[in-house]
């Protein structure tokens, strides 16, 4: 078996994964059984074969051993049968609670970790990449038990009756493995590069189909199709490399296999023909001499198939052992009963990998509950990290951020932000339907909710231009959408939500002026009785603040300033 980073990993799988462990148990119990059916079979199959050629067997004699041989090839495949089912339910079930895993670790890692990573790597992986668990599960894993199940008890029986071939078995049996052993050694290495080279191609794709527009009209669509076209080839070699690995020690186990099961059929042909071993005793070994080797070879033969979900494991295993940034948590404490709490910062500080100095420096902040705050001051001050802070997308390396005098830390990260509405400067649309992108935070909502918001965030007239209307589907990141467009619905989605935090980034960018003025009486209506936190620059929008807050680069706490 190969040895090693592998070894850790397929124990990791069965010491975090449940369905693994639970599948790993029924293995072994399933690997017993069929170790006992190999071995009646032999038994049954060499009595009638030596039990012909000594005796004259009747039509109706031969009823009984046939029918007792055909029902034990029935037990094996009903065995067979049942560690593929038990096999591919596991594999679902590790796949998901995987996922599950990372998923949840992404978000907790927060969107500056996902920012310095290509999404569509990221999506290969947990899509694609843990799809190629089902070869391990269904095919290594079980082959795995039967490798050390079947020989073992072969072995054993096999030395009871011929000692001289148990002795062969014995010597030659561990030359499987140990030539698995160093065939495993540079698959893991070809393996690990074609993942590699699979998550570029996603990523290399995902991105050309994005940005297919605007490569259209810098003329650039011919240049990425030649680049599109390398990455692929490069995923070809690399899939070739493995194949011919794969094939070349398919090959050699094979070679090593034939040749041992052939010194045990010369051992036991020569002394049958010197009168030195019985009919039935030879027969039975020669039955059981393959059946030893025959798990080995296909352990060899899916190992290789199952190389792929191991390398795709290790990724994601890397993902989860990757620490929390300071001040992130997996919070359990109960959001505060107000319908708009009071927020805070207290000396907080922000600083990003890379640059040199932070991004917030001790900045001391006070939202009142049901009132509202604008943040202003140049670009780069701080205000957009001062939302995604409160948001909790963003942890603290100093300070603390509280919501009523409870650290945000300490709460629930899912209970909080379902309520906060948070409206980004570059909101993401999902492609799917309008509606579905405007209840994307409040799926229950009505009809008459739905067409409040829309109405107050200045979105009836593209409505009505839909063909479908509200059931109109969206191109991905809503492609089709003007800026002012998309900057409306994602207000839109805010109002749906009607959560009693609402954190706006230049909400009215891309807006003309008389749509502005729409938008911003339709907030002016929707921030009462709300806790409303504003990164402003366009004084139409400080005029909506009770307190305006300045930020400055230079400055360690912000200024409160009275309207």
């Amino acid at each position: 078996m190969p040895v090693g980073p592998r070894m850790s990993v397929e124990r990791r799988l069965g010491t975090q994964a449940r369905p693994a462990r639970v599948f790993v148990a029924l293995s072994v119990v399933l690997g017993a059984l069929t170790a006992v059916a190999v071995l009646l079979q032999a038994w049954l199959l060499a009595g009638l074969v030596s039990t012909s050629f000594t005796e004259r067997l009747g039509p109706l004699e031969l009823v009984v051993p046939l029918a007792g041989l055909l029902g034990v090839v029935l037990v094996r495949a009903g065995l067979a049968w049942a560690v593929e089912v038990a096999a591919h339910r596991s594999s679902a079930r590790t796949k998901s609670d995987l996922r599950r895993a990372f998923l949840g670790h992404a978000m907790r890692l927060g969107p500056h970790w996902l920012a310095g990573r290509r999404t569509a790597q990221l999506e290969t992986l947990a899509t694609r990449g843990l799809d190629a668990l089902d070869a391990y599960f269904a095919r290594y894993l079980p082959s795995l038990v039967l490798a050390f199940v079947v020989p073992t008890a072969v072995v054993a029986v096999v030395a009871v009756q011929d000692p001289l071939s148990a002795v062969i078995m014995g010597v030659t049996l561990p030359l499987v493995p140990l030539f698995m052993a160093l065939v495993g050694i540079g698959t893991k290495k070809l393996t690990a590069r074609r993942l590699s080279a699979l998550q570029r191609l996603g990523a290399h794709f995902l991105d050309s189909v994005e940005g297919l527009g605007t490569l259209k009209v810098f003329g650039r669509s011919a240049a990425r199709v030649r680049e599109v076209g390398q990455v692929t080839d490069t995923l070809r070699r690399e899939t070739m490399g493995t194949l011919r690995v794969a094939f070349l020690s398919s090959l050699v186990l094979e070679l090593l296999a034939s040749l041992s099961v052939a010194v045990v059929a010369v051992a036991v042909g020569l002394r049958l023909v010197a009168g030195d071993l019985a009919l039935s005793t030879g027969l039975f070994v020669l039955v059981l001499a393959p059946e030893a080797y025959l798990p080995l070879r296909r352990l060899g033969a899916q190992f290789h198939s199952s190389a792929d979900g191991v390398a795709a494991a290790t990724k994601v295993f890397e993902v989860l052992d990757t620490p929390l940034p300071p001040g992130v948590s997996d919070g359990v404490a109960g959001i505060p009963e107000a319908d708009a709490p009071e927020l805070g910062l207290d000396g907080v500080t922000v600083r990003f990998p890379g640059r040199s100095g932070p991004a917030l420096d001790r900045i001391r902040l006070r939202v009142p509950a049901g009132g509202v705050v604008a943040l202003t001051g140049p670009s780069g001050c701080g205000k957009s990290t001062v939302l995604q802070v409160l948001m909790g997308m963003l942890p603290v390396d100093a300070g603390r951020a509280t919501v009523d005098g409870v650290d945000l830390a300490a709460l629930d990260p899912a209970t909080w932000r379902r309520r906060v509405a948070w409206v980004p400067q570059r909101p993401h649309l999902f492609a799917t339907s309008l509606l579905g992108n405007l209840t994307l935070g409040r799926p229950d909502a009505t009809v008459g909710q739905v067409e409040q918001a829309v109405h107050d965030a200045g979105l009836g007239a593209l409505v009505d231009r839909l063909p479908r209307g509200l059931e109109t589907p969206l191109g991905e990141r809503g492609f089709g959408l003007s800026a002012g467009e998309r900057q409306r619905l994602a207000l839109a989605r805010a109002f749906v939500l009607d959560a009693p935090v609402l954190l706006l980034d230049e909400p009215t960018a891309n807006l003309d002026g008389d749509t502005e003025e729409a938008v911003l009486a339709a907030v002016r209506h929707r921030v009462a009785g709300r806790t409303v936190v504003i990164a402003a620059h366009r004084p139409s929008l400080v005029s909506l603040a009770d307190q305006v807050v300045r930020l400055d680069r230079t400055v360690a706490e912000a200024a409160e300033v009275q309207p």
